[in-house]
């Protein structure tokens, strides 16, 4: 599974993608995989009051990633409470984001999976 940036014929990346790229109006046409790339933590939380199914507390970090010069930023859970500003992070892909039956959807119109944020050492 990938982890998707969207990038306009202008350079531009934005994750997650958008029809139209918000910095110049023109249509995103390249993907750039961020699953095997490592970020830098901007920014984190810990989410203690949490939706129906997902792990609480939750800690969520803002990742910046840098793609041959240019600067993507995505938001997604850590893999641990012990996330600083300034960490290193690897995306790591996790089979149930979220507990299926804890919420109102029936359980097989959406997709479980998706990525965390693990420290780098």
């Amino acid at each position: 599974m990938s982890l998707d940036a969207h990038r306009c014929p202008d350079g531009h990346l934005t994750y997650p993608g958008h029809g139209v790229c918000p910095a110049c109006g023109q249509g995103q046409t390249e993907t750039v995989d961020l699953a095997d790339r490592t970020g830098e933590v901007v920014t984190w939380t810990t989410s203690t009051a949490t939706p129906p199914g997902v792990r609480e507390p939750n800690t969520l970090a803002i990742v910046e990633f840098d793609v041959d010069g240019t600067s993507v930023r995505a938001l997604g859970g850590a893999t641990t409470e012990d996330v600083e500003t300034g960490d290193r992070v690897r995306p790591v892909h996790v089979e149930q984001l979220r507990e299926p039956d804890a919420g109102i959807r029936e359980p097989a119109s959406q997709a479980w999976d998706g990525y965390r944020f693990e420290p780098v050492e």
